[in-house]
């Protein structure tokens, strides 16, 4: 008797046609969904993923129900004399239905598994959200969707229950072969019921296999190309001075008035630049980043106003809010948000102005290149950069947009101290160039004071300083600000008269030239500027006792007790940094020493 090879054709048609729609379907579900902050997500999301864990015969009987006689599609095709119910139609909506919670749930999480800095910079760089979708999101994700629809068509392949309850098993029309095995071993037919589990097993594990062997071919293929440009990168590390184009703006400057609460933190603050650098100063949790993200268009703040060069990019009271590719801001994160699956000269044409030819693409990407030392480095991918190359792309591709502001989030926090030193040279010639606003985010406090001109020192969200650099390391705010700035030394403050202080933790009055408000409760001074002397009777001098030292490369530190020896390590009242040079001419005299604390290095703080 020969063999019906129709249950083949019929599963292979129904599970291609229903891989096909749960493709589409479950692509726009999961990056939907991806997005969607309403009310109802949990239940949506329950509704997504029900037919994977309902039992399929329950999914068949609802099926029925829905597109049975009397249910709501049933009546509306009755006069048009088409019935869904035990057609092929029917087996290739149940296979979809059934199929349909593989494709989202696996989807969904690949999309997750982005990098939300490489969609942040996307908008940031003018791009939409379909082309971010299809340049970004999409390719990104493709492995993962890849596997999903493996595993869709796998699952709709095997789909018994709910097709037989909608569906039905007719021979030549709607039996698929998972029908086909039940129905062979029920009838005693036990070698057709062989062939066709041999059948669908093989065609369900190609399939696995297949996706399985890309990707472990997409992985040795990057590891490969990465190792071939090790040698060369290490080559090209040449750091140079840059001559950047500039661009013309109004000189306006960035203005911020904003405030944004989150159940955690509360950021408040105000404050005006122009083109001179401003450095965002400030521990972790200060709100440093959160406020370059609420002026890239990231983030949304609860109430406030900012301005960029006479345009208002967001005011809450007009209720005006531009979208992030409209701001016209560079923003430069600490990973660098490099596109992996775009080349450098990719990347950096993704920030160009929309509408260029080709030619002016090449031409205004290769200026870039040769402008951030990177020439011939266009084709390679991002993992085959060492760090700081692909910190330089990043840059090139934030100014390729031509932005009023740049917005530069801690960028030195991923390279070794040598690279770092190099590379802030580097920005610091860059900066110099650009004629627009900077604002440049650390918690690395001489980090700050060398490329920025002005410092705005934040804690807990709140303003406590902001002035030039000089005039914060000098005449810092309060003892958070001189905590911040490296200051080590503190006593508490009574003023006694107009020139003179009592330094309570010190045990010792001391004279001051700055003027004394009746605010102040502080007085500090930095450990550099503790000088030792050899005349005692000089004002504001001292005897001391060194408790311990502390060493690092080229400075000793050396921890101090005035007035008497100190009865444990702990038991001291100053911090002093000498050089080593300096050290080893009075490490061996005899106690006491004599310290002075320089009446003009004496900081007074509130």
């Amino acid at each position: 008797m020969q063999l019906d090879l129709s249950p083949l054709w019929i599963s292979l048609k129904t599970s291609l046609l229903a891989t096909f729609i749960t493709f589409f379907l479950g692509i726009a579900a999961a990056y939907w969904m991806l997005e969607y902050r309403g009310k109802g997500k949990s239940l949506i999301e329950g509704l997504f993923i029900a037919p994977l864990i309902l039992p399929p015969t329950v999914v068949g009987f609802l099926l029925l129900l829905f597109f049975g006689k009397n249910g709501p599609v049933g009546k509306l095709m009755e006069p048009l004399n088409f019935s869904i119910v035990f057609t092929w139609y029917g087996a290739a909506i149940a296979a979809t239905v059934v199929a349909f919670p593989l494709m989202y749930k696996t989807a969904l999480g690949a999309f997750e598994q982005i990098d939300g800095n490489l969609l942040r910079v996307a908008k940031t760089l003018g791009a939409k959200d379909i082309t971010i979708f299809w340049r970004i999101s999409l390719p990104l994700a493709l492995p993962g969707i890849v596997a999903a629809t493996t595993l869709a068509f796998a699952r709709a392949l095997g789909e018994f229950g709910a097709t037989l309850m909608l569906a039905g098993n007719i021979p030549g029309q709607t039996q698929t072969i998972p029908m086909a095995i039940y129905f062979a071993v029920e009838a005693g037919a036990m070698n057709e019921a062989w062939f066709w589990a041999i059948a669908i097993m093989v065609i369900s594990l190609s399939g696995i296999i297949a996706v399985n062997l890309w990707q472990e071919f997409r992985e040795s293929s990057r590891g490969s190309r990465g190792e071939g440009g090790a040698g060369e990168q290490r080559s090209r590390e040449r750091i140079t001075q840059l001559g950047l184009r500039t661009y013309n703006s109004s000189a306006t400057g960035l203005f911020v008035d904003i405030e944004k609460r989150l159940p955690s933190f509360h950021l408040q603050v105000f404050f005006n630049t122009n083109e001179q650098p401003l450095g965002l100063l400030g521990g972790s949790g200060a709100g440093k980043s959160m406020i370059l993200r609420c002026i890239a268009g990231i983030e949304t703040p609860t109430r406030g106003r900012i301005v960029l060069n006479g345009r208002v990019l967001f005011d809450s009271e007009k209720g005006i809010n531009l979208p992030s590719r409209d701001r016209r801001v560079g923003f430069l994160v600490q990973n660098y948000a490099l596109f992996p699956h775009l080349t450098v000269a990719q990347n950096i044409a993704f920030g160009l102005p929309k509408g260029l030819s080709a030619g002016a693409i090449r031409v205004q990407v290769e200026q870039q290149l040769i402008a951030m030392q990177l020439q011939g480095l266009g084709s390679r991918f991002p993992y085959q950069l060492s760090g700081g190359q692909q910190q330089r792309v990043a840059l090139a591709r934030a100014l390729a947009s031509q932005p009023e502001a740049l917005l530069l989030d801690e960028p030195f926090s991923a390279l070794d101290t040598h690279l770092r030193s190099q590379l802030e040279q580097q920005m610091t010639a860059t900066l110099a160039e650009y004629q627009g606003v900077t604002l440049f985010v650390t918690h690395n406090m001489e980090e700050a004071y060398r490329i920025c001109s002005n410092l705005l020192v934040l804690e807990h969200g709140k303003t406590v300083h902001h002035s030039s650099k000089y005039d914060i390391f000098e005449h810092p705010a309060n003892v958070s600000v001189a905590q911040l700035t490296g200051c080590k030394n503190f006593s508490r403050a009574v003023p006694k008269s107009s020139e003179q202080v009592e330094a309570v933790d010190w045990g010792c009055s001391l004279q001051v030239i700055e003027p004394i408000k009746s605010e102040v409760s502080h007085v500090g001074i930095r450990a550099h500027q503790i000088t030792f002397t050899g005349d005692s009777s000089c004002e504001n001098t001292f005897p001391c006792w060194v408790v311990r030292t502390s060493e690092t490369p080229h400075r000793m530190t050396l921890f101090l007790k005035l007035h008497s020896p100190a009865h444990n390590l702990q038991d001291y009242h100053l911090q002093a940094e000498v050089f080593k040079e300096k050290w080893a001419t009075i490490k061996d005299q005899s106690f006491p020493w004599y310290v002075r604390l320089d009446p003009l290095r004496l900081m007074l703080m509130d």
